[in-house]
């Protein structure tokens, strides 16, 4: 693997911890003051929102593949979803409403929604022990055009002939980013597809739900389904005892919880920031905009994680890789721009995840 242009460790080893609080504070200052300021312009509002999602979650994604060879996955999970509860609760919580609005009359589709977003997030993450960020990241963004098939099949919506000509063409990318039949697969490649398969599956699921609940409401959700989860994995697997050194990808998943040192326990912490950031953001963005005007803005994570696969891990796509990227982005960004133009409201333009 090349040699990355920088490294984290260094990076960690000589910030000032000591100031995070002031930078915080600061932080939502200048958050609470943007959100007045621009409350009058939602769609510049949300497609602010949209990029900064996507810039925290991509930063995230590289941390979280950054120290996976010392964690479990169902650890990292468990602690950044704690820190990021306790953010939104803390912070985001207040500035819409108050905690009274947590109280909600669709329960178990935020527990539906959460759930798959957790299945989502492991496909994703257990994908990047063996694969480069950024090929992970492009094979995931088949989601919308899967939203796009199911919304047919499941919805009864009509999708235009130009739409099923860039879905295939997505399709296309896809397989050539998996090589099938050839000596560079990586069966590891199908769990970002089998992600994008249940990310687009929650979104047709809960295309109605970001009408009636705050952004904070379902951020807090996503959170509360992700301690749940990583909690009870951690209760069945974080004695180690199905851990295989042998097989990195099962070790990753089933290995003992460990006490992290300083360093990577500032690192953990640090992504449950972002990820509480990340996950209000995205979920503001769709609330206080047009799906149309913000979703094409979902494709800035390609960038970002082709950035941080470069610089951190020395990971530089190959040129067949450079073609399913470029296959892939612009049959999404056609048919966000179609629908758009169409004027239609489609379920297509639900958020990416994470946490997505």
């Amino acid at each position: 693997m090349a040699t990355p242009l920088f490294s984290l460790s260094k990076i960690t080893s000589t910030i000032n911890y000591s100031n995070w609080a002031k930078i915080a504070f600061l932080f939502l200052i200048y958050i609470k003051l943007y959100f007045g300021i621009m409350e009058i312009n939602s769609k510049l509002l949300g497609i602010s929102c949209i990029i900064l999602a996507h810039v925290f979650f991509t930063t995230q994604d590289m941390a979280i593949k950054f120290i996976s060879g010392d964690y479990a996955l169902h650890q990292v999970m468990m602690t950044r979803s704690i820190v990021a509860i306790l953010f939104t609760l803390l912070i985001f919580v207040p500035i819409d409403g108050g905690f009274k609005y947590l109280r909600t009359q669709r329960l178990g589709l935020h527990l539906l929604r959460g759930f798959g977003i957790v299945i989502a997030n492991l496909c994703f993450f257990t994908a990047l022990i063996s694969m480069p960020l950024a090929e992970v990241k492009a094979i995931f963004f088949i989601a919308p055009l899967l939203i796009t098939v199911l919304s047919v099949f499941l919805l009864g919506e009509k999708v235009g002939l130009r739409s099923w000509i860039a879905v295939l063409v997505g399709l296309l990318g896809v397989m050539i980013m998996l090589r099938p039949g050839s000596g560079f697969s990586n069966p590891a490649s199908i769990l970002p597809l089998v992600a994008a398969l249940a990310y687009a599956l929650v979104q047709i699921m809960t295309r109605k739900i970001g009408e009636t609940e705050n952004a904070s409401t379902m951020a807090f959700y996503i959170q509360l389904n992700f301690v749940a989860v990583s909690g009870l994995m951690g209760l069945i697997f974080g004695d180690g005892h199905l851990a295989d050194p042998s097989q990195p990808t099962l070790n990753y998943l089933f290995r003992p919880w460990t006490v992290p040192s300083w360093g990577d326990g500032m690192i953990i912490i640090g992504i449950g920031l972002i990820n509480g950031l990340a996950t209000y953001f995205i979920s503001q963005a769709y609330r206080i905009s047009k799906a149309g005007t913000v979703a094409p803005f979902e494709y800035v994570a390609l960038p970002c994680s082709i950035f941080w696969s470069i610089t951190v891990f020395g990971d530089w796509p190959d040129i067949v890789s450079w073609l399913g990227i470029v296959l892939i982005a612009g049959a999404g960004l056609f048919i966000a721009y179609s629908e758009t133009v169409q004027g239609r409201k489609n379920v297509l333009y639900g958020s990416m995840p994470r946490n997505r």
